[in-house]
């Protein structure tokens, strides 16, 4: 099969360039050799982000008495709830990148 361009690598880099050669009529194919988004998607940036966010909302109720905010008992983590909402924002977003492409008619 021939075609105009050929993407290697689906990060958000990669995904979004696929997307727009299509739209711009070119007939494109994507290589990817893990899960669709890439590194960044699946197991860097965007589950540490999630990760982060988890942290920061643990730091508020550990100082919401600083809002005015009154908590009957002390907080506490489930590590495995936050794992697993990490997990589940990735695995969003890697649907997400799934569904552009069969939008868009990309090759993988």
């Amino acid at each position: 099969m021939n075609y105009d361009v050929i993407v290697i690598g689906s990060g958000p880099g990669g995904y979004v360039a696929a997307i727009r050669a299509s739209q711009l009529g070119l007939k494109i194919a994507v290589v990817e050799k893990e899960s669709l988004g890439g590194i960044c998607l699946n197991w860097g940036c965007i589950p540490t982000k999630a990760l982060l966010k988890s942290a920061q909302v643990f730091e508020y109720l550990n100082h919401a008495a600083d809002y005015g905010i009154k908590l009957n008992g002390a907080g506490e983590v489930d590590f495995e709830a936050v794992i697993k909402r990490s997990r589940g924002v990735a695995d969003g977003m890697s649907k997400g990148v799934q569904f552009l492409m069969k939008k868009t008619k990309l090759t993988l």
